[in-house]
């Protein structure tokens, strides 16, 4: 029986345009387009790839639950048995397309699905958990090898043959751990990577720990007296409604607030909706989680020269690292060219 797959690309790939066409909608052809061409080939006599969905990196990225479902239901009306997306390579939006609707398709669908991205690709940070990805290079010259090893993995998949170790079938990492015999126990293991460690031989740990970007810290203010400083907060202060629909957790948005008339945040106006700690003192004084209160009263003082007329918001429990340097640029960058001197941070 020839295994059905479904294969995703963007607008690029696609042959359509560049950035100009990013805003295309989804669309379905049949058969292989693109790099599916070369897909087809890796997947030899075992699979077919029966359609193409198509969709443009902005209109994904913009209109996300909109695309996700007509792509879905393209992909349904198919009935494929694997579905697989890109590669992405370092492409973000790219990236956060593929991982996303491999995901759905996952989830609805259920069956499996491949996608390939760069290890520093957004999209690996927020989807490896949810469909199977394979590291490729940060560009369209490692095609040629990414397709190959998307093609082996999936047909594993779709024909159901146990998963080995990531290290071992060639996908990044998914923090899935199993539990297994092994003929030596932990504290032998243990040794023997220590002792290995020791005479500087190559060894493979059983845990790997995560690694996380060392950001050196700004300078300090030179001049506090003259300085503008603005207020932003991960802990979940937003005007009463939430009407920027921030979730209480893994959030993938911020909100940006005007605070130029306010010299105090009230229950009958700001609320927490954070969800990773006990919000009644947060709803009873806004304030303690974002201080607008005592920043009033030191500007008044001339402790600093202004208060900036905005804060930014967004909730910390849960978001991806990705989405957290995505916040951080965004802001970042909107406080520079309001001439924001410092920026003092609040959690919970």
């Amino acid at each position: 029986m020839t295994i059905k797959v479904v294969h995703y690309i963007n607008q690029f790939y696609a042959g359509i345009g560049g950035e100009e066409k990013a805003d295309h909608q989804p669309e379905a052809r049949s058969g292989a387009a693109g790099p599916g061409l070369g897909l087809k080939g890796a997947l030899g006599a075992e699979a077919e790839i029966v359609a193409t969905v198509i969709c443009g990196d902005g209109f994904y990225g913009e209109h996300t639950d909109e695309a996700r479902a007509e792509c879905l239901e393209m992909i349904k009306e198919q009935k494929p048995d694997l579905f697989i997306a890109g590669p992405a390579f370092n492409a973000g939006r790219y990236g956060f397309a593929c991982g996303d609707i491999s995901a759905a398709v996952a989830a609805e669908l259920g069956i499996p699905t491949v996608t390939a991205m760069y290890p520093e690709n957004p999209g690996v940070e927020l989807y490896s958990k949810k469909t199977y990805i394979v590291p490729c290079a940060d560009s369209a010259r490692g095609m040629g090898k990414a397709l190959p090893v998307m093609a082996k993995l999936g047909l594993k998949l779709a024909k159901k043959e146990e998963m080995g170790p990531a290290r071992v079938e060639g996908y990044i990492p998914r923090g899935i751990r199993k539990s297994f015999f092994h003929e030596k126990s932990g504290a032998e293991r243990a040794v023997d990577m220590l002792l290995k460690k020791l005479r500087g031989e190559e060894f493979q740990t059983e845990y790997e720990m995560p690694t996380f970007k060392k950001i050196p810290p700004a300078a300090p203010v030179k001049d506090l007296k003259h300085a503008t400083i603005a207020l932003v907060t991960s802990g979940g202060i937003v005007p009463e409604g939430n009407p920027d629909k921030i979730r209480v957790s893994s959030a993938e948005s911020f909100g940006e607030y005007d605070i130029s008339a306010l010299t105090d945040l009230t229950p009958e106006n700001y609320e927490s909706i954070h969800g990773g700690y006990d919000r009644q003192w947060a709803n009873l004084d806004p304030d303690v989680v974002v201080p607008l209160d005592i920043m009033r009263e030191f500007e008044k003082e001339g402790v600093f020269g202004k208060l900036h007329d905005k804060f930014y918001a967004t909730t910390g429990t849960g978001t991806a690292v990705a989405f957290a340097e995505k916040f951080g640029q965004e802001i970042g960058k909107k406080l520079k060219e309001a001439n924001v001197d410092a920026v003092i941070l609040t959690s919970t």
